[in-house]
């Protein structure tokens, strides 16, 4: 069940780097999975996104996120399989929630991805459906030139190609959560 946050922002969530006492920036994967297809797909983005030196990347199934995870992040990833061209019921739910927050995100990296049962099968939409709401919270959203423009899309399982296409896109994003929250 997701709680409610407190009126009062809390500051954000950072690990101290072992060099100092200066606070890391944070990432938060959050994601839905009933047949652990999106699941391994989390473990692989956040593996990647724990690559890049100087953040902390905090993995968290849907059910143990609170909203005021969503305030302590400095980026989100947000991932959930592809129902009918859109995302999981408990990641809308969430968003739905996150309306309680509304203007304190702003600022923030965000990111989705999804796993699908086919190609053409709505991966592109459930994408953009997360990426919506993450935009209007004023989230900051990167595109890529290259394939797979708005977020990352897998078939089923994530294999061969596809877990190094997992890894470089939480890599990508960490690397703008770093940027971003450095010029804080």
């Amino acid at each position: 069940m997701i709680e409610p946050c407190e009126d009062v922002m809390k500051p954000l969530w950072r690990a101290e780097s072992e060099d100092d006492d200066i606070a890391m920036p944070s990432l938060l994967v959050i994601y839905d999975s009933r047949s652990g297809n999106t699941e391994k797909a989390a473990a692989l983005v956040a593996e990647g996104a724990r690559e890049v030196a100087g953040i902390e990347c905090i993995l968290k199934r849907i059910d143990d996120v609170l909203l005021d995870d969503l305030l302590r992040a400095d980026g989100l990833i947000i991932g959930s399989p592809t129902y009918y061209g859109s995302m999981s019921g408990k990641i809308k739910e969430l968003l739905d929630k996150s309306v309680d927050l509304h203007g304190r995100l702003e600022g923030k990296v965000g990111a989705a991805f999804t796993s699908s049962g086919g190609t053409a099968t709505g991966a592109e939409t459930t994408i953009l459906s997360i990426l919506q709401a993450l935009l209007i919270h004023g989230m900051i959203i990167q595109g890529t030139p290259h394939a797979q423009h708005y977020g990352l899309a897998v078939v089923g399982a994530p294999d061969g190609k596809e877990k190094d296409l997992c890894r470089k896109f939480g890599t990508r994003i960490a690397k703008l959560v770093v940027r971003i929250a450095g010029a804080e």
